[in-house]
């Protein structure tokens, strides 16, 4: 839903002095318009694939980290929501489950999926060979790295960024796979760096940008389409989709639960269901059209 932008403005300009407010998603604190649930019935030879312990307990739990919209946040009533919640209680319905997140750091959910303190990992992961070692994914989408700008400004190009002020949010690949490294090679030919503006959140970072405090927005591209989707016409997309990488629902390595999870999948991409949550939440591009295990299909493995 839209927020009023003057409203926006004022707030921010107050509490700049404490920290940014997340602003661009201020009035986000709820479902999109015209969202449904969408609760699929129990497939039983789906349901026959859980592993007996998650069976018997009849709840399958998420380890997750809001907010990161559109996957992840909190509503205004503090229930967790967004396209990945959805589309985990869509999985689990099929699988004769309900879906429980749990909040937590998001560096201690693969440790917790590990130590089986949850079940799964649902906090917008990269699938990467690295993670693979110890866990397998159930992937969701694929995504890359998109740069925004203010619709007023001057275009930005991230192919002459020396000397931009770019806002990210913490510790993400545009971070550190992105903007860092790209500031470093400024350095390098003798140019200004980037500043590099470091938000804990991706709203935040958004929020910079929409103030004028950054040039730019790095962030993977559904994070950035669901900021200038609320960004009331503030905010376009500057250059192309970039290092495009699968995300996925992390599972322990060989879980018994991975193919089950994938099953499930499958049938929701068989139904459109998956393509319905998906849209919601105005996700429509990289969506799979076969369920996937470390980007392989899960039958075939």
């Amino acid at each position: 839903m839209r927020f009023a932008q003057k409203a926006c403005s004022a707030l921010l300009a107050a509490t700049l002095a404490v920290g940014l407010s997340a602003c661009v998603t201020n009035e986000e604190q709820g479902h999109p318009d015209g969202w449904v649930e969408i609760s699929p019935a129990a497939v039983p030879e789906i349901a026959a694939m859980v592993p007996e312990s998650i069976a018997q307990r009849g709840v399958i739990s998420g380890g997750t980290n809001p907010p990161f919209a559109p996957f992840e946040f909190k509503s205004s009533d503090g229930a967790i929501i967004g396209a990945e919640m959805d589309l985990a209680r869509a999985l689990a319905s099929v699988m004769g489950l309900e879906f429980t997140p749990l909040e937590q750091d998001f560096s201690l959910i693969l440790p917790a999926l590990s130590g089986g303190t949850v079940d799964m990992g649902v906090s917008g992961f990269t699938d990467n060979e690295e993670r693979r070692k110890n866990y397998d994914f159930i992937n969701t989408l694929y995504a890359g790295i998109q740069w925004g700008q203010r619709v007023e400004d001057p275009p930005v190009s991230r192919e002459d960024a020396c000397g931009l002020t770019v806002a990210v949010q913490r510790t993400t690949v545009s971070e550190t796979d992105d903007v860092r490294p790209l500031s470093q090679e400024c350095i390098d030919q003798g140019k200004e760096p980037i500043e590099v503006l470091s938000y804990e959140t991706s709203d935040q970072a958004a929020t910079a940008l929409v103030l004028g405090r950054a040039d730019a927005f790095s962030a993977d591209s559904p994070v950035l389409g669901y900021a200038i989707e609320r960004a009331d016409g503030k905010l376009t997309t500057t250059g192309e989709i970039f290092d495009a990488a699968p995300y996925g629902i992390a599972v322990p390595k060989d879980s018994p639960l991975g193919p089950a999870l994938a099953a499930a999948m499958q049938h929701l991409i068989e139904t459109g269901d998956y393509a319905r949550i998906m849209d919601q939440w105005g996700i429509t591009e990289g969506l799979l059209d076969q369920a996937l295990i470390n980007e392989v299909p899960y039958n075939q493995r």
